[in-house]
């Protein structure tokens, strides 16, 4: 507060002694210029050196997600493809008329989590360490049905706290089939075309909801492709988003049960991940090898994947835990 006083006084002392100090009065001038300008140049470093909602902090990377989902995603073009596109057209609209919202779904270990953590490298430079990120684990934020109302509050204050501070804040909400059936339909104002409530527009957020509601689903689908002996990569949104979500609204084991965010069409895309094959899996071992700062080594990974557990029981075509072990194994095998 002390430098706006000194202005102010510096400022104010000009008119008493322009008639009798004009040299005083001259300096007096310089000296608040002087200041202005150093408030002006010390608010710039804050920002430099301080996370805060300004584009040196949040900017979005098409290319770099662009190439992150096409070299690090293995096994997912459906949801590579919707994704980017979704996620692109958003930033790239200055005008939308709702926050997006996505819903990923899939077994565990298919990459649900791992999206979300590209979506959020580029856009925030801080990436999910960003104080624009907001993540929330069903099991751990919201563990009691008897609190389920204390939820709803807190959840509202915050999501408007939060985007009231940036507007483009992104909250991702993980194990939605784990979440009391209910609960997310408190922020369904948020997510619909309101120009604003209450003062604050909730239209440039990002909402990501993460599920393992709808894997059933989405693996039959999966499984009869291959037993009518047609590529994996055939398969389009089109082939699997209307029943999933349809098959995620009836599902009571999940948070998105009767969900208002389906009925009013709030939900921009259901996006399916597609279960995961042996040669998955091996690409998956590779690349946590070279992250791991290790020389990949294809006998290493093969003799590894071998030993992980695959489904259905005859056919052992999918990998039952995904990619999400690989890394822990891969310390057994090195």
């Amino acid at each position: 507060m002390r430098p706006f006083f000194l202005l102010g006084f510096l400022l104010s002392n000009n008119t008493a002694t322009a008639a009798t100090e004009p040299i005083s009065t001259s300096i007096a001038v310089g000296m608040a210029a002087a200041l202005t300008g150093f408030l002006a140049t010390y608010q710039n470093v804050f920002y430099y050196f301080h996370e805060c909602c300004r584009p040196e902090w949040i900017s979005f990377n098409r290319t770099g997600l662009e190439v992150a989902l096409d070299q690090k995603l293995f096994g997912q073009h459906v949801a590579s493809r919707v994704v980017q596109k979704a996620v692109t057209g958003f930033m790239n609209n200055k005008n939308p008329k709702k926050p997006l919202v996505l819903s990923l779904h899939g077994w565990t270990g298919t990459g649900k989590n791992f999206v979300s953590q590209l979506i959020a490298e580029n856009i925030y430079k801080e990436g999910m360490a960003s104080s624009f990120v907001h993540q929330f684990v069903s099991t751990a934020h919201f563990p009691h049905l008897s609190q389920l109302e204390n939820y709803k509050s807190q959840l509202q204050q915050w999501i408007k706290g939060n985007v009231t501070n940036c507007p483009r804040s992104m909250f991702i909400f993980d194990e939605m089939d784990k979440m009391h059936p209910g609960l997310i339909d408190c922020i369904k104002p948020y997510l619909d075309y309101y120009e604003n409530l209450n003062g604050v527009s909730y239209r440039q957020a990002i909402f990501i909801f993460l599920s393992n509601a709808g894997g059933e689903h989405i693996t039959q689908v999966a499984l009869d492709f291959w037993k009518a002996g047609r590529d994996r990569e055939e398969m389009k949104l089109h082939d699997l988003e209307p029943s999933l979500s349809l098959s995620v609204f009836n599902n009571k084991q999940s948070g998105l049960w009767h969900t208002s965010l389906i009925d009013k069409n709030l939900v921009d895309f259901f996006v399916p991940f597609l279960p995961l094959e042996y040669r998955h899996v091996l690409l998956c071992g590779m690349a946590e090898m070279a992250a791991k700062g290790l020389k990949p080594d294809q006998d290493v990974v093969d003799q590894m994947a071998r030993d992980l557990v695959y489904f259905p029981k005859s056919e052992k075509i999918f990998s039952g835990k995904g990619c999400k072990t690989i890394g822990g194994k891969l310390d057994y095998y090195t």
